[in-house]
C-alpha cells in the first residue's frame, strides 16, 4: 500500500521528543496488513509507573478498548501495544481471546501482571485479527527497545495518516522540571465521544493514578473532544497517560494541587495540539478551521452549535471550493437545536464581520473575505445573541480526496 502524500497542512518540522525516564519504545514490521512499514509498537515502562485515560462511548467499541477499560481500574501500567492496520473490532470472542492473549504474552515478556498491559488497535473493522505476528514478535520487540524511538513509535500507529503527530512540553512541579511527550494518529472517523482516535501521553512526574485520571479526563474535553474531521465516532478511540514518577518532587495525588498548575496548563496545550495535529491531517484535508462561538445559553450549546457548523458538509465544501457563502453557517446555527436568536446573529469569517441584527452588514464588501478562505487556516466566529456560552472546536474541509481515500479504504 503506498503512502499518501502529505498534507499540505502538515507542520513544516516536527519537534524533537526528549527521552523520559522511565519508558522505552520500539516499532517492528510484524507484517499484520502492511508489508515494508512498521505497524507494531511497544512501549515498556518501569515499575511504579501510573496509568490513566479515556475511551470511546461507543456503543461498538473495540475489543481492546474493552480491555483498556477494566485495566485502567488498576492504576498502573507497565506495556502498551498497540498495532497498525486492523481495528480488532466487531471480531466476537476470538477478538477477546485475542486482546487477553497479547496481555498475556506481553506480560510473560516483560514480566508485570496482564492487568498492566494496555492493547490498542487500529485499521479496518469486522476483520480477524493476526494475532500470532503480534505474539511471536513480542520478544524481538524486547531487544529493540530504545529511550529515544518516540518518531519510530509515532509512526507506526499511523493508518490513513499523512505525517506523525507528536508533541513535547516541559512543565515545573515544585521547582522542578519534568517533561510531558505525546504522540497520536487519526485522519479519519474522527468525531470523538471522550477522546482521540488513539493518543498516548507519557511524563516522568510522580503522579497518583488518581491525579492522571482526573488531569487527562480533563485535559481531553479541552481538545480532543472538540476535534472533528468526520462526524464519525470511532469504535477504538482511546487517549492514554502514563507517569513514570522518575521525577525527584514527591508525589502528588490530587490534580487541583496548586503544585500541579503549570503542569496542567503544560498539558492541557499540549493535547491541544495534538488534535489540531488531527484536523490538520484530516483525509483529504486542504484547510485548517477553527469554529468559534459566543454567545450561547451555555457552554455546552455553543459547543452543540459549533460542532453542527463543523460537520456540517456544505460548510466543509464551500470552505474547500473558497466560497464565502456565509448562508451556510446560517443554516448549521438553526439546526444544531440551540437556543440562538436570528436577529441578533452575528457572523465573521477571518475577523470581517458579515452579518448583524439578523441581516448583512451595510455596504458589507465580501473581498477580504474572499481573500481569507483563500488561505489554509479559516476562522469562523460567530454569536447567537443569547447568553454567555462560548466554544472553540477544530475540523477541515471537505474534498474529492476525502471520497478516494474512503472509497478505496479496503482495497
Amino acid at each position: 500500500m503506498a503512502a499518501p502524500p502529505v498534507s499540505p497542512l502538515a507542520p513544516k518540522m516536527l519537534p524533537t521528543l526528549p527521552p523520559i525516564p522511565g519508558v522505552r519504545f520500539a516499532a517492528h514490521a510484524a507484517g499484520i496488513r502492511y508489508k515494508v512499514r512498521s505497524d507494531l509498537m511497544v512501549a515498556v515502562m518501569d515499575p511504579g509507573t501510573t496509568a490513566g485515560g479515556v475511551l470511546t462511548r461507543s456503543l461498538t467499541a473495540s475489543a481492546p478498548v474493552e480491555s483498556c477499560r477494566a485495566h485502567l481500574k488498576s492504576g498502573s501500567g507497565r506495556v502498551l501495544v498497540v498495532n497498525a492496520g486492523n481495528a480488532n473490532t466487531f471480531t466476537g470472542r476470538q477478538g477477546v481471546a485475542d486482546v487477553e492473549a497479547t496481555c498475556k504474552t506481553a506480560a510473560t515478556v516483560f514480566g508485570c501482571k496482564p492487568s498492566e498491559v494496555f492493547v490498542s488497535s487500529t485499521g479496518t473493522i469486522g476483520v480477524p485479527l493476526p494475532v500470532e505476528k503480534i505474539l511471536d514478535s513480542l520478544p524481538v520487540v524486547r531487544g529493540k527497545l530504545a529511550a529515544d524511538a518516540w518518531m519510530e513509535a509515532a509512526k507506526a500507529i499511523m493508518t490513513t495518516d499523512t505525517f506523525p503527530k507528536v508533541a513535547t512540553r516541559t512543565a515545573t512541579i515544585d521547582g522542578l522540571s519534568v517533561t510531558i511527550n505525546g504522540f497520536c494518529k487519526g485522519s479519519g472517523m474522527i468525531a470523538p465521544d471522550m477522546a482521540t482516535m488513539l493518543a498516548y501521553v507519557f511524563t516522568d512526574a510522580a503522579l497518583s493514578a488518581e491525579a492522571v485520571q482526573a488531569l487527562i479526563a480533563d485535559g481531553a474535553n479541552k481538545s480532543f473532544n472538540c476535534l472533528t474531521v468526520d462526524s464519525d465516532t470511532s469504535t477504538s478511540d482511546t487517549l492514554l497517560m502514563f507517569a513514570t514518577g522518575q521525577a525527584r518532587h514527591p508525589q502528588i495525588t490530587a490534580a487541583n494541587d496548586p503544585r500541579l498548575a503549570d503542569f496542567k496548563a503544560k498539558l492541557d496545550d499540549l493535547l491541544i495540539e495534538l488534535a489540531q495535529l488531527v484536523a490538520r491531517d484530516g483525509e483529504g484535508a486542504t484547510k485548517f478551521v477553527e469554529v468559534r462561538v459566543t454567545g450561547a445559553e451555555h457552554d455546552a450549546g455553543a459547543k452543540r452549535i459549533a460542532l453542527s457548523i463543523a460537520n456540517s458538509p456544505l460548510v466543509k465544501t464551500a470552505i474547500a471550493g473558497e466560497d464565502a457563502n456565509w448562508g451556510r453557517i446560517v443554516m448549521a446555527v438553526g439546526k444544531a437545536g440551540e437556543r440562538a436568536d436570528r436577529d441578533k446573529l452575528k457572523i465573521a469569517v477571518g475577523g470581517t464581520l458579515i452579518t448583524n441584527d439578523g441581516a448583512p452588514v451595510p455596504n458589507y464588501d465580501e473581498t477580504p473575505v474572499v481573500g481569507h478562505m483563500k488561505g489554509q487556516d479559516i476562522v469562523l466566529e460567530v454569536d447567537v445573541g443569547i447568553g454567555s456560552g462560548k466554544a472553540t472546536v477544530w475540523t477541515c474541509d471537505l474534498t474529492h480526496g476525502y471520497i478516494d481515500i474512503n472509497g478505496s479504504y479496503r482495497t
